[in-house]
């Protein structure tokens, strides 16, 4: 359907719509250790990023120092609420259907949490096994930095400049466009905010959605510019 090579997938705030979750869960572990942030806030702040990575952030910003057990009790309260609260990013299973492409999902998640939620949503068999985690990649590999990106191209064959991604989160975006691959940015989460689509303009999408029904003609469109098709 287009003449990219590949087309990667972020998953959470992409394919489920799991940040909103995650903004929750750690907003409140952040508020009973004396930083007053809200859900929204974290969304518009650290979506993208790993919980390890915001704890710094928010430690170098405040200097309250953050417990090493918030790192596990944010896991298991996430987990928990992924598991049993998680939903489909509406549109995605038919967007997903229509994408005659290679495709894949490169994620900062843990490898058992994408199978955990995608499994549920059902889109598990849609990307299996083609479902590459950063984490797995080893320490400090995650999203900004373009290393999954460029290990999800390696994987699947193709050329990172032939290659374009899907992602909701600047830090991601940032990632891609560090790897050299072309990005659509998504705007249709729960986590969403009203800078939303700027900012990842900003950070270098060509262009934003906020619907997945657009994500098809989206990618065709696309491959028609710069020389690929």
């Amino acid at each position: 359907m287009s003449g990219f090579d590949l087309i990667i997938f972020d998953c959470d705030g992409v394919l489920v719509d799991s940040e909103i979750i995650a903004a929750e869960v750690e907003s409140g572990l952040l508020r009973d250790a004396g930083y007053p942030i809200t859900p929204e806030e974290m969304g518009e702040r650290f979506a993208g990023l790993t919980w390890r990575d915001i704890l710094f952030a928010v430690e170098r910003e405040s200097s309250i120092p953050l417990s090493a057990s918030l790192l596990d009790k944010s896991e298991k309260l996430l987990d928990a609420r992924l598991a049993s609260d998680v939903e489909i990013i509406p549109g995605a299973a038919e967007a997903v259907a229509k994408i005659t492409t290679k495709h894949c999902i490169c994620s900062n998640s843990g490898s058992a949490r994408l199978t955990t939620m995608l499994k549920k949503v059902g889109l598990y068999n849609a990307f299996a096994p083609n479902i590459f985690s950063a984490k797995d990649l080893g320490p400090d590999r995650t999203k900004p930095k373009p290393d999954i990106f460029l290990h999800g191209a390696k994987e699947m064959g193709a050329d990172a400049r032939r290659t374009l991604v899907i992602e909701d989160s600047v830090h991601g975006i940032t990632g891609a466009r560090a790897a050299g691959m072309r990005v659509i940015g998504f705007t249709g989460a729960s986590h969403t905010y009203p800078s939303h689509a700027d900012r990842l303009m900003d950070a270098g999408a060509e262009t934003v959605i906020s619907r997945m029904s657009d994500l098809p003609a989206t990618i065709a469109a696309l491959a028609e510019w710069d020389g690929v098709a």
